[in-house]
């Protein structure tokens, strides 16, 4: 187990320093890797450049979905996984939001974290080995299933967690058809090419709620629509045992569910091991290991 260092990273990327949202460009490149004999080929290395996200249809089987769902509703049930610090529940319903840290808690999902065809892509990108900064799995019920604001998830590591730049790519694989109606991701497309920097300041402990409901972090409307207006948005529609891939500085956001059908994923987070955590720059203390690892020890 390693520890965070004292910061002596310049910060490049302020946040939650006033009462104005800033926005600049992005000081660092998308992608760190572009040898066409890795996984991803060229065009797929410029699809990713330019919008910030890439698709794949199909990453796991039919039967290691099966078994991915079979844990998802075991543990759903489990009092002990729902009581655990690491299981965020919703504010209305007590349904299980998101369970975070699989990656070490559950061997099935330890597993797919360190498989070669999600471990290799990331590597791709970075430009480096990678490890896990966060792991988790998202429920989003049917019926229940709330929203998750617009907002860059750079800007979250970055002010709470202390990661230095959006050297970062987020894997979405989905356990569950992701339609148009039951909440899936949405991702302004070319947004990660721009930073924003939020007003306000970050409350103490601000994870117990932020993590629940977004409040800390949040971009304005104003520069909400501006960025609409300007990029667009892309709704990611896909079978289950799809993934997608996103830059860790993607404008992004999801409905609530009010349909029938939930709408689950495994969440992965890699980071390069060339931009591991400093102290937080906009926050008092780092958050708790299950939402920010201090372990830099390679995936795979």
């Amino acid at each position: 187990m390693t520890t965070a260092v004292e910061s002596t990273v310049r910060d490049h990327y302020p946040t939650r320093e006033g009462d104005q949202t800033t926005v600049s460009d992005r000081q660092d490149p998308v992608v760190h890797d572009w040898n066409a004999d890795g996984p991803l080929d060229i065009q797929a290395l410029k699809r990713y450049e330019a919008t910030g996200y890439l698709t794949i249809d199909q990453l796991i089987s039919d039967e290691e979905l099966h078994l991915f769902r079979q844990e998802l509703r075991r543990l759903a049930r489990d009092p002990a996984a729902k009581s655990d610090e690491a299981t965020i529940v919703e504010a209305k319903s007590d349904e299980v939001r998101s369970i975070f840290d699989i990656h070490r808690s559950n061997k099935i999902f330890q597993k797919i974290a360190n498989d070669p065809r999600v471990v290799k892509r990331a590597e791709q990108l970075l430009g480096s080995k990678v490890y896990i900064h966060q792991s988790r799995i998202n429920y989003k019920p049917g019926f229940v299933g709330k929203d998750f604001w617009w907002h860059s998830d750079f800007e979250t590591w970055h002010a709470e967690d202390g990661m230095p730049t959006p050297r970062a790519v987020s894997v979405s694989i989905s356990l569950t058809d992701n339609y148009s109606f039951n909440g899936p991701l949405m991702i302004m497309p070319g947004s990660h090419k721009k930073y924003i920097g939020c007003a306000g300041g970050t409350p103490e402990d601000n994870y117990k709620k932020s993590l629940v409901m977004q409040g800390a972090g949040t971009p304005d409307q104003y520069t909400l629509t501006d960025f609409a207006d300007q990029f667009g948005v892309d709704v990611l529609e896909g079978p289950a045992g799809g993934a997608v891939m996103f830059d860790s500085n993607c404008m992004h956001a999801s409905n609530g569910n009010v349909t029938p059908y939930s709408r689950s994923n495994v969440f992965i987070v890699y980071n390069s091991v060339e931009n591991t955590p400093v102290e937080p720059f906009a926050a008092a203390a780092p958050r708790p290991e299950f939402a920010g690892s201090t372990d830099f020890t390679p995936a795979g």
